[in-house]
């Protein structure tokens, strides 16, 4: 097995381990973030439209001004 295969195959099983992790309910504070982070790392983000669950978490938050809360064009 190559190098590039043996690293294919652990970034697939990290994400399924964290995925699995997240779905269970029981995931810790720790794991979230080095979920966030995979995902950062991996450039995966998004934008928040009106009524989804990442929208609902952001309007959530505790900005400091309204220049800071999500506009949903």
């Amino acid at each position: 097995m190559d190098l590039s295969t043996i690293l294919s195959a652990l970034h697939e099983e990290m994400a399924k381990k964290l995925l699995d992790k997240v779905r269970s309910g029981e995931v810790t504070a720790a794991e979230l973030n080095v979920a966030r982070q995979f995902l950062k790392d991996n450039n995966i983000d998004s934008v928040p439209k009106e009524g989804t669950p990442i929208a609902n978490l952001a309007t959530e938050l505790p900005f400091t001004g309204e220049d800071d809360r999500p506009s949903y064009n």
